[in-house]
């Protein structure tokens, strides 16, 4: 059986290779993922399908080099945390990001229920001035 630790850390994996189909494999249909407020794609997507438009599409075309570099996985059971930096280059303004980044993934039956992320949103503000 696959742990929840697994599946999240697919999702890193899918993320790495940029691999959108990989990294929406484990939500629910009716997942709720929630970028934080003052990041530019902030708001409550429900579903793979408002994932991929409102927030994985949009980074695509949006950065150059973006990455999110998940360095530590934390393993509370249907709960797991992922630590790492954020990083790219805003292509309108050419202005490069760091920042570092949480990620709170919930899980039930092994699929992703909810998600909720975390970081210096000033950071990302700043590249995109």
């Amino acid at each position: 059986m696959t742990s929840n630790h697994d599946i999240i850390k697919a999702h890193y994996d899918a993320s790495d290779r940029g691999d959108i189909d990989g990294m929406l494999a484990p939500l629910a249909a009716d997942a709720r993922w929630t970028e934080m407020a003052g990041f530019p794609y902030a708001g409550t997507y429900v579903g793979p399908d408002e994932v991929r438009a409102g927030v994985f599409e949009r980074i695509g075309a949006e950065w150059d080099r973006y990455t999110a570099e998940i360095t530590e996985l934390i393993d509370g059971g249907d709960t797991i945390v992922g630590l790492g930096t954020y990083s790219g280059t805003y292509t309108a303004t050419g202005r490069w990001f760091e920042a570092r980044v949480a990620h709170v993934w919930r899980l039930s039956g092994g699929e992703v229920v909810a998600f909720e992320q975390f970081t210096d949103t000033a950071r990302v503000r700043d590249a995109l001035a």
